[in-house]
């Protein structure tokens, strides 16, 4: 089994330098998945209100902790509040109903998923009826968002609290008013976006960068033939041949390098294992410098649905 080295956030807790992501993990799959994981050496979930699937991660955590294989506090889970539920009075209900469905008393860490709020009410994603493919928009700022999540961290739901991609603007515009400086900034990051202007703009700000999407998400159902597969992109696969790992172990040693904590998300048991298995091996100054000439600022989530929101998040340079 995988030992984990874990990093220490702003305020004393301790979080995983490697996690599992169960983004698009359907039901029925992810909760093996995050059984298995956790036998191998998994103790960090990224979970979120939003993915529709916390009800099964929270079966095999509990399935796990009766096994005896981990205790609560060996388990860093961490949710995500959704657009539409970032209305201040919501924020606490919000956060109750994600327990409940983990079947936890307290988050490791709670986020902020988006800086932009969407109408409220049931539907996730209220779609405009006069605009197919967009998104209605509520008008709550997320500086107010913020001040209800300081309650429920002073509160104890959640353990830290942080934001998940949010640009420079918006993280110096939070912390202008903000008691809790946000744990974490959750971004994407991988070599086609290393991401390492906000990292290193946040890491001055004392918070810490989670990468999501660490392989640019291939399976992502907008992607083009076209597009480029970064675990064939000859520089990777030259220097996995030279460590003896696979390119997707060598694209996650170099963001954790980075200093960034990478959360692939896999439902295949021999790939969860395979992931993880990252601490044996550094790559050189001069490899991590082969891989950064990759960066070509190549998002795979432009949250294409929310494009005229005046917080949208990808309109400035980082």
């Amino acid at each position: 089994m995988v030992s984990v080295p874990k990093l220490k956030l702003n305020n004393g807790a301790e979080i995983p330098c490697f996690g599992l992501g169960t983004w698009r993990s359907k039901p029925g799959e992810v909760q093996e998945a995050v059984k298995h994981a956790i036998d191998v050496g998994y103790r960090h979930f990224d979970c979120a209100r939003f993915y529709e699937n916390e009800a099964e991660i929270g079966e095999a955590i509990r399935e796990k902790m009766q096994e005896g294989v981990v205790k609560r506090e060996d388990i860093f889970v961490t949710s995500k509040l959704w657009c539409t539920n970032m209305r201040p009075d919501l924020v606490e209900p919000t956060l109750k109903m994600t327990l409940s469905d983990l079947g936890l008393d307290y988050l490791d860490l709670y986020l902020v998923h988006w800086p932009c709020a969407f109408k409220e009410g049931d539907s996730l994603m209220p779609e405009d009826p006069n605009n197919k493919g967009k998104v209605l928009f509520s008008d709550v700022d997320y500086v107010d968002t913020w001040k209800a999540m300081e309650e429920v961290y002073k509160k104890g739901l959640a353990k830290s609290i942080g934001i998940s991609n949010f640009n420079k603007k918006q993280v110096t515009r939070l912390l202008q008013s903000a008691k809790v400086v946000p744990a974490v900034n959750q971004i994407e990051c991988h070599p086609y976006l290393n991401q390492k202007k906000l990292t290193e703009f946040c890491k001055s700000k004392g918070i810490h960068i989670v990468g999501y999407s660490p392989l640019a998400t291939p399976d992502r159902p907008w992607a083009k033939p076209t597009d480029p597969v970064l675990t064939e992109e000859p520089i990777i696969k030259g220097i996995a041949a030279k460590h003896g790992k696979t390119p997707a172990q060598v694209i996650f040693r170099y963001i954790i390098q980075l200093g960034v904590v990478p959360i692939p998300k896999s439902t295949n048991k021999s790939r969860i294992a395979e992931n993880i298995n990252v601490f044996d091996f550094e790559l050189t100054s001069g490899e991590m410098a082969k891989m950064d000439t990759l960066d070509c600022d190549g998002r795979a989530h432009c949250l294409t649905f929310a494009i005229g929101h005046p917080n949208y998040p990808f309109n400035d340079d980082y």
